[in-house]
């Protein structure tokens, strides 16, 4: 894989993942459509964790408060939204495992 190519679908991932379409989809679509070989699975794999740990260093401070107060036991804001985050995604993990 050549260097622009990879520059080109980090671009187009970063920008697709906070958008309601999948990006998922635009790192299929934009090999093809270059003419490009398929990056491959592992390719796209560190793509997705290159966005979250992109999120997770912008957001870092949030998550510090949203654990602190969840793990407080005290019923502020942050740790009402932890518990809550917490709660949602139980169902998501739930179905992932049974699949």
């Amino acid at each position: 894989m050549e260097l622009i190519e990879a520059v080109v679908l980090g671009i187009v991932q970063g920008l697709g993942e906070f958008l309601p379409i999948s990006s998922s989809a635009h790192l299929v679509l934009t090999p093809w459509l270059f003419g490009w070989r398929d990056p491959g699975l592992a390719f796209d794999v560190a793509l997705h964790l290159g966005t979250l740990v992109a999120v997770v260093a912008y957001f870092w401070r949030d998550w510090l408060l949203l654990a602190q107060g969840g793990l407080k036991g005290g019923m502020t804001r942050e740790g009402r939204l932890f518990w809550y985050l917490v709660v949602a995604t139980i169902p998501g993990g739930l179905a992932g495992m049974a699949l």
